[in-house]
């Protein structure tokens, strides 16, 4: 009868191990698929941040080419205040792109950080949950020959 107990202790372990180690490969999985989301969530914005770059350099050029036709429709020669003016638009027009362009890269980087923690905690839960059904097994196996130590004691 004890041999049973100590039959069932093992198998015990053993199931406890498998489940846990099923549960590790399940973390890993889903660590793996919110990295690939966050991954493919930096392409996204990526994107988003070009288009707004082209909206914005297309909206300056308008404003550019209205300066021109207003300065030209005056009569007044293309410099000083009207060619400063100019000039501004054309400086505003890039710092405002440059902004673009690296609050991309922030996104960007902020994206493939989430992904990279994302593998990160995964693989650590994993590690855990293979921890735990080692602990398991050798439980198992420990109560079994506890149980079989004091039958023959």
């Amino acid at each position: 009868m004890m041999a049973i107990a100590a039959g069932g202790q093992i198998l015990g372990g053993v199931m406890g191990a498998k489940g846990a180690n099923q549960a590790a490969n399940a973390a890993q999985q889903v660590a793996e698929y919110n990295a690939q989301v966050a991954e493919n969530e930096a392409i996204l914005l990526q994107r988003a941040k070009v288009s707004e770059e082209a909206s914005l350099r297309r909206q300056s050029d308008r404003l550019i080419a209205t300066q021109r036709v207003a300065t030209a429709k005056s009569g007044i020669q293309m410099s000083g205040s009207a060619l400063q003016a100019l000039a501004d638009t054309y400086f505003n027009r890039e710092k405002d792109a440059a902004r673009i362009q690296y609050a991309s890269s922030i996104e960007q980087m902020q994206k493939k950080s989430e992904a990279t923690l994302a593998i990160a905690e995964g693989r650590a839960q994993a590690a855990a949950y293979r921890t735990q059904g080692q602990q398991s097994l050798l439980g198992g196996f420990t109560q079994a020959a506890s149980s079989y130590g004091s039958i023959t004691a």
